[in-house]
């Protein structure tokens, strides 16, 4: 095996021997190849930049180590970035920002009793293909997909989507999305199955050719720790289809290797899961970011501005749209009395309950945002006396509890689609047509050339 390329970051609070005799030592004991020193600062210990060199290794001396990196590690071309600094000049939240830089690049990042590798991709899509990835749960990763799916079908491109969910089939599971209703979801439910997964939701909401797979924890840079996922790949690309979209599971990202990348992000999510720690090489890996639940109570005005800017920052020339979400009945219910299950928080209820008034003309009894709390939502169902039709998300308990209380009482189940609403000012579907096309001319120049295309993550 030839010895890994390394770059090393230091800083001039340690004696530049020290540094110089810890590179050899750690090379020889190792077998790492110096490939160059990147200098963070500090100047203690320093007095001559001079010092820092030793025969046949580059040093550099950036401006902006942070802002440099990415363009030092694209030509550097290193196999691992070996952290041989420490405080006071990195620190903890400058690590992970450079950690997360390595990563996006699909370089390991080696520290004294840490190392963070990048998700490894597999290669098996032959036919263009776009993922949806996203910062953390409940961020509409689903329905951004589903809306893009269907988006791209009625535009005459038959897609496919392969989702993966913690409650995902042990084999990967091929749905065809207008054999989706509320009976069929039911039969899956008696056999085991948790029959809310995402990909039951994509092929409900999009009508679309849908594989499920499932995975099972997930790394700070986003790998799962076990998944069917590439097998499910491996299945979708032999169906025929004019393309591909790959979903991830929270912040866990499809262990396949796609032509472009689609980032959500919720205006509710807390910053630092969004630009710090590896939720940054999220943004980094990323073609275009739609930001959801982009209105009060979630996030102001200011915020969500500062939260563009901040990604825009990360990514430059990035594409940022901004969205809400609103209910959309898949089913007729208006003038009809109707009562809501759901995921969104309780602070979301007058907003999806005036918005349903004002354009179903119906008439909401009660909603219950327990959809996830099994306990809870079984109590709240309690409250539906008087309503024809429980109105509800596929999600969580949407099936063996919502879909049983509803057969056992004479209720009709009416699910309902999260539907993105682009901000004033902003376009969805022109965004999408954007990201599709940037997957399809990435794909063709890959086949034009017979070469694979740049390292990503």
């Amino acid at each position: 095996m030839a010895p890994k390329r390394a770059v090393f970051l230091v800083d001039g609070e340690h004696q530049p021997s020290n540094v110089r005799d810890s590179v050899e030592t750690l090379c020889r004991d190792r077998g790492w190849t110096p490939v160059a020193l990147y200098f963070l600062g500090g100047t203690e210990k320093l007095q001559d930049p001079r010092d820092m060199y030793f025969t046949g290794v580059e040093v550099l001396f950036p401006e902006d180590p942070e802002g440099e990196f990415l363009e030092a590690l694209d030509r550097w071309q290193p196999d691992l970035v070996v952290d041989l600094s420490d405080l006071p000049v990195m620190t903890s939240s400058m690590r992970m920002a450079m950690a997360a830089r390595a990563v996006a690049r699909g370089v390991p990042y080696h520290g004294a009793d840490f190392l963070f590798r990048p998700v490894e991709f597999t290669d098996v899509l032959t036919r263009p293909s776009l993922s949806v990835i996203g910062t953390g749960k409940r961020c509409g990763k689903t329905a951004i997909s589903a809306e893009l799916a269907s988006h791209l079908q009625g535009k005459g491109t038959r897609v496919a989507v392969v989702a993966m969910g913690r409650g995902g089939p042990p084999e990967p599971y091929v749905l065809s999305g207008r054999s989706v209703d509320f009976d069929f979801l039911l039969e899956e439910a008696e056999k085991g199955l948790h029959a809310a997964s995402d990909h039951y939701e994509d092929a409900l909401v999009s009508e679309v050719v849908t594989v499920g797979c499932r995975r099972c924890g997930g790394g700070l840079a986003g790998m799962p720790f076990v998944d069917n996922c590439v097998e499910g790949a491996r299945i979708v690309d032999t169906l025929g289809m004019d393309g591909i979209v790959m979903e991830g599971s929270g912040s866990s990202i499809p262990p396949v290797r796609t032509d472009a990348r689609i980032c959500v992000v919720s205006a509710s999510q807390d910053r630092g899961d969004v630009s710090g720690f590896l939720g940054l090489s999220r943004i980094l890996i990323s073609d275009g970011v739609v930001i959801t639940m982009a209105e009060e109570p979630f996030s102001t005005a200011s915020e969500i501005s500062s939260l563009r800017k901040e990604i825009e920052r990360i990514s430059g020339k990035i594409a940022v749209i901004r969205t809400v979400f609103r209910p959309y009945p898949l089913k007729p219910i208006r003038g009809r009395k109707i009562f809501i299950t759901c995921t969104a928080p309780e602070a979301a209820g007058r907003t999806l309950i005036e918005h349903l008034r004002r354009a179903e003309d119906c008439e909401v009894l009660g909603i219950s945002h327990n959809l996830s709390r099994r306990r809870e939502l079984a109590s709240d169902l309690l409250k539906s006396k008087g309503a024809e039709v429980i109105l509800t998300e596929l999600k969580a308990a949407a099936v063996d509890v919502v879909g049983r209380f509803a057969r056992e009482n004479g209720l009709e189940v009416v699910f309902f689609h999260n539907r993105a609403v682009p901000v004033e000012g902003d376009d969805l579907h022109g965004f999408f047509d954007e990201m599709w096309q940037l997957a399809v001319d990435r794909w063709s120049a890959r086949e034009a050339s017979g070469l694979d295309s740049p390292k990503r993550l």
